[in-house]
């Protein structure tokens, strides 16, 4: 029992480690926060819907490995015991990256863009339900740090032109 115990506690552990960061236009990490961004102007030429893949960090592996083990254990005795403790790990650990994997997809929006300057460009990021929303033909704003960069609706395009 005490086993079992251990194993649910480092399970559940694991898989708290599995909850994606978010990607969308509007939030942001602690290292990104107070940093200057490159901003420039363009107007969605096309969108469409994506999936960003999940993570496969092996917590989930690990996790689903360690519950199968614990499982398997609990089966049998002897030899036959041993032979269910490795089947139950060898099988945990698969199911326990796929639900990693899927437990962090997110759905995401492909962005095509036309710059200012004439070029085009396509941003991939996550949507949240609270964002403003954007469409084909808005104007937005491409936010750059660094190699990330962001779309974010431009609600009011004339200030940007004052």
């Amino acid at each position: 029992m005490k086993s079992i115990s251990i194993a649910i506690v480092a399970t559940t552990a694991l898989i708290a480690g599995c909850v994606p960061s978010s990607q969308t236009g509007q939030d942001y990490s602690r290292n990104e926060a107070r940093k200057v961004q490159q901003v420039q102007i363009g107007q969605v030429l096309d969108m469409q819907t994506v999936n960003i893949e999940g993570t496969k960090s092996g917590a989930g592996t690990v996790a689903g490995g360690a519950l199968g083990g614990v499982a398997g254990s609990a089966v049998g005795g002897g030899k036959g015991k041993d032979i269910a403790t490795v089947v139950g790990a060898i099988a945990g650990a698969a199911v326990g990256a796929a639900a990693e994997e899927s437990m962090t997809r997110q759905q995401a929006i492909e962005y095509t863009i036309r710059l200012e300057n004439g070029k085009v460009i396509s941003v991939v990021q996550a949507s949240a339900e609270n964002e403003i929303p954007i469409r084909i033909g808005d104007s937005v704003k491409l936010l750059s740090q660094g190699s990330t960069y962001r779309v974010t609706a431009l609600p009011n395009p004339a200030v940007m032109q004052q």
